[in-house]
């Protein structure tokens, strides 16, 4: 059968009065077991643990210089990259603007030559002009000269009555100055 079992807050009877840790008739076993138990665990870390650990840190530190490194050369790489893509830059930039003023004096020479060539067209037009304009100015005086022949034979006849000579006419109109 079952033991009964007790409800309450005593202590059992076949234990001490003092917390065993801090029983003072154990001490010289627990500072025994404690030096050895020291001891074990720092064989076990200087020996196994220690030179593991030691291991690992020294890679790492090899690692992140080894990442400074190549951190540092792909920075210089892309320095030296950028200083190419400057200097195409500007390479560019310089036939972009000599393309371009060769290309303002191209269209200005293309410009003055159409407006020479204009300007020809036009003198030459304005000489045909004045050509035409002289002649039809000769024609002119040519009718006007005629004209006052005519208008001298024929005040002539109506005043006297008589009949000139065309060749009269035409020297009496030139002694005026017409």
């Amino acid at each position: 059968m079952a033991e009964p079992t007790t409800t309450g807050t005593q202590v059992p009877a076949h234990q001490g009065n003092a917390f065993p840790p801090f029983d003072t008739t154990t001490f010289p076993g627990q500072i025994f077991w404690l030096a050895i138990t020291f001891a074990v665990l720092f064989a076990v870390l200087w020996r196994g643990i220690g030179p593991r650990l030691v291991k690992v840190v020294g890679e790492r530190k090899g690692r992140i210089a080894a990442d400074i490194e190549a951190a540092g050369k792909h920075r210089k790489d892309a320095e030296a990259a950028e200083a190419a893509y400057q200097a195409a830059l500007a390479s560019a930039r310089e036939r972009a603007h000599a393309e371009a003023e060769d290309n303002r004096r191209r269209i200005e020479t293309e410009v003055e030559k159409a407006k020479a060539e204009a300007d020809a067209e036009a003198r030459e037009a304005a000489a045909k002009a004045e050509a035409g304009i002289a002649a039809a100015r000769a024609e002119a005086a040519l009718h006007v000269t005629k004209a006052a022949q005519d208008a001298a034979a024929a005040i002539v006849a109506r005043l006297i009555g008589d009949t000139i000579a065309p060749g009269e006419a035409e020297a009496a109109v030139k002694a005026t100055g017409a």
